[in-house]
């Protein structure tokens, strides 16, 4: 078994689902007592919102790439930057360490591809939801990604940064952004993308009211797919 690196703290919320679901599908594979091979770097997120919110974005890949480093120097085989808005920094912290880095997105597009979703809403923190890395990364495979309106993402954003990084899960977040979902499943979106490794907290993809993928479930499974090939 091949050992995986994580980039973890982005929140600590996600990073504790990211350990449950990789040693569950190792479990679920393997069978008997066996589970993951796993080291993670938890980081503190606080630094590293702040630079987010100033913009200070090379300033936080150079956190997320010395992350990296470590992990490599840890023994690493494979390396994931367990949330999706700091894929916004993937090509500095790729560029930082020889191994293989699995990229969020990727793991989204094949998802999306093998059941021919063109046209998914993607979910996320306001960086994602805005800024063009996420959106050119789908477009470039011919996923052409709907965003809420101004109000919506800013509605989100909050319920990630003043909720759901912190553990809070409420009924009126929860409906608030299945009201999203509902809202944008009449501008004709085919599909939901859980773009936040949080968003899974409010509900399952099952209750999502369109063809729902969440990225950390998506993720966790293709580490799997890699560490035990």
């Amino acid at each position: 078994m091949r050992t995986i690196g994580l980039i973890g703290g982005m929140s600590w919320q996600s990073s504790k689902l990211y350990y449950e679901r990789i040693n569950q599908h190792v479990a679920e594979r393997l069978g008997g007592a066996h589970s993951a091979q796993i080291i993670i770097n938890s980081l503190d997120f606080a630094p590293i919102a702040k630079l987010q919110s100033e913009g200070g974005w090379k300033e936080a890949g150079a956190i997320l790439a010395n992350a990296a480093q470590s992990l490599e120097r840890a023994g690493a085989d494979v390396i994931a930057i367990g949330a999706n808005t700091m894929h916004k920094v993937a090509a500095q912290v790729m560029a930082s360490v020889r191994l293989p880095i699995i990229h969020i997105g990727d793991t989204l597009v094949t998802a999306l591809r093998s059941e021919a979703r063109s046209r998914p809403l993607l979910l996320g923190t306001r960086y994602t939801m805005e800024d063009p890395f996420m959106i050119d990364h789908l477009a470039n495979k011919g996923i052409g990604a709907l965003v809420p309106d101004r109000t919506d993402r800013e509605a989100l954003h909050a319920i990630i940064y003043d909720e759901l990084i912190k553990g809070i899960v409420t009924d009126r977040s929860r409906d608030t952004v299945l009201s999203i979902i509902d809202r944008s499943a009449a501008r004709e979106a085919d599909s939901v993308i859980f773009g936040c490794t949080e968003i899974g907290m409010l509900f399952p993809p099952t209750e999502a009211g369109l063809p729902a993928y969440d990225t950390l479930e998506l993720h966790a499974e293709a580490l799997v797919d890699f560490a035990l090939a």
